[in-house]
């Protein structure tokens, strides 16, 4: 009887359901959807917790949705599995891959065969891999070609070379009581016999790295005090310049004064020795050329500066004079004359930190104050500016390695840091901090691997950073068994 029912109504109704229980409803004209769809409800409860109850293993499953089996798909008829691309004829498959991407892209090129094997649009090999495949050493097509990486890289590039690790801590710290946190002071040099000089105060000491033994080489008084430290070359005889405008020399190995020289009418801030010649620049603005082995204070006056002279360094070679001066200038001397060949204005802010490169000649650095900020690199045999970099603090010193082409800076505000520069790249090698003053005083040891920074912090504080001469290996990092403090004095 039920299923006449079912054939008079035209439904074909599973087992146990009638007509009745089924309402077909017409959607609204205004209802978006109501060309296209119609909405079944199922108004008895019975019946849902009947269709959702499993059935037996011959009833139908009614669903509104179909989900495929994975099991039963066959992906491969879609290409999704790895395929080996067979070779083409002619070797010619890299070529035209390179060619596609020049022409269409890089990403539309990933996804083309090779030509003739199968529609344009058809998989590769590299479907659903986070991974570029790479032509092989012996391809003859190299991405120099392109002019730019169309990711077909050759393997057999030589990787970059690591950049050199440099200790980021001090190996040896010493205590400086009275080192002035003074700009234009230059209060500690490193001699050629391995013996670091340091004024502090009054005194100056001296303290020998071989087996850090400190001396007291000399005490001014309480009417004077230390303003600058040089030695000679040779490393016996050290210069001292003082509050009062004087220049003395002393033996530093037998700890006796040799000799006073005058001239100044205020303090001798910086000092700089050439074979013969020593140089003294004040606060007067005038440079001094002293000379040991005539009896008069000085041999002749260099006036160019306007304001007091806080920077000098001889070349190498004893041909040329750098000063800098507090009203910013950079001049160049030479052995005879009177006046500067060079007079160099681009700083805006004193000049203190001058080096000389020992790699190549006429090549000049120098260091702009708190203003300026900037190593400046000069050829001083035409005047050219070669390059300029903004170092972000004020620069205090500069050093070159006499080992490799880097130069060394120290800084003060804002960042009290070292910094150890390649030269002519200016790439950072290492930046180093430590002191919580101005790094306003530097000088290396003997061997060019060490430096010796000084702040008012009222520390000194030794670095490795450079390499030997024989090997380009760094010097091995002490770590912190030996980062014990003592005393200067």
């Amino acid at each position: 009887m039920e299923s006449s029912q079912r054939r008079k109504s035209g439904l074909n109704l599973p087992a146990g359901m009638n007509e009745t229980s089924l309402r077909l409803e017409t959607s609204s004209p205004s209802s978006p959807c109501s060309s296209s769809f119609r909405s079944i409800s199922i108004s008895s409860p019975r019946m849902i917790s009947s269709l959702s109850s499993p059935s037996s293993s011959k009833s139908t499953i009614c669903s509104d949705r179909f989900i495929p089996c994975r099991s039963s798909s066959r992906l491969h008829t879609f290409g999704l599995m790895e395929k080996e691309s067979p070779a083409k004829e002619g070797g010619n498959e890299a070529y035209c891959r390179i060619l596609k991407s020049e022409l269409f892209g890089s990403d539309f090129g990933s996804c083309f065969s090779p030509a003739g094997q199968g529609s344009p649009m058809s998989p590769n090999k590299n479907m659903l891999r986070f991974k570029t495949e790479h032509s092989g050493p012996n391809s003859p097509y190299s991405p120099s070609i392109l002019g730019h990486d169309s990711g077909f890289s050759s393997e057999a590039s030589t990787p970059p070379k690591p950049p050199r690790k440099v200790p980021k801590t001090p190996h040896k710290v010493l205590d400086a009581p009275s080192l002035q946190d003074d700009f234009y002071l230059n209060l500690v040099d490193w001699s050629s016999q391995n013996v670091l000089a340091v004024g502090l105060g009054t005194c100056v000491y001296l303290w020998t790295a071989s087996n850090s033994k400190v001396t007291k080489l000399c005490d001014l008084g309480p009417n004077d005090s230390v303003c600058a430290v040089q030695w000679t070359r040779e490393g016996s005889y050290i210069s001292i310049g003082t509050n009062l405008g004087q220049v003395q020399v002393w033996d530093g190995t037998q700890c006796k004064k040799v000799r006073t020289m005058g001239g100044h009418q205020t303090r001798t801030g910086v000092l700089a020795w050439n074979s013969r010649i020593l140089s003294s620049g004040s606060r007067d603005r005038n440079i001094l050329q002293h000379d040991l082995r005539v009896s008069s204070d000085y041999v002749s006056k260099l006036v160019g500066h306007k304001s007091e002279v806080c920077g000098l360094k001889w070349s190498h070679d004893d041909r040329e004079l750098a000063s800098g001066g507090n009203d910013n200038q950079l001049l160049v001397w030479n052995q005879h004359s009177q006046q500067p060949i060079l007079k160099l204005t681009e700083h805006t802010a004193a000049v203190k930190a001058i080096a000389w490169s020992p790699h190549q000649s006429n090549l000049l650095a120098s260091g702009g104050g708190t203003a300026d900020r900037c190593i400046r690199f000069w050829n001083t045999s035409n005047g050219h500016q070669l390059n300029n970099i903004d170092t972000g603090s004020q620069v205090c010193n500069l050093s070159w390695s006499k080992n490799v082409n880097e130069i060394v800076s120290t800084h003060g505000y804002s960042q009290n840091q070292i910094m150890v520069w390649k030269y002519p790249s200016m790439a950072k090698v290492a930046t180093l901090t430590g002191h919580s003053f101005r790094v306003l005083y530097l000088a290396m040891s003997p061997d060019g691997q060490t430096i010796v920074t000084g702040a008012g912090d009222e520390t000194l504080r030794f670095w490795n950073v450079f390499p030997s001469v024989k090997t380009p290996t760094p010097v091995k990092d002490t770590g912190l068994w030996s980062l014990g403090r003592t005393y200067i004095r």
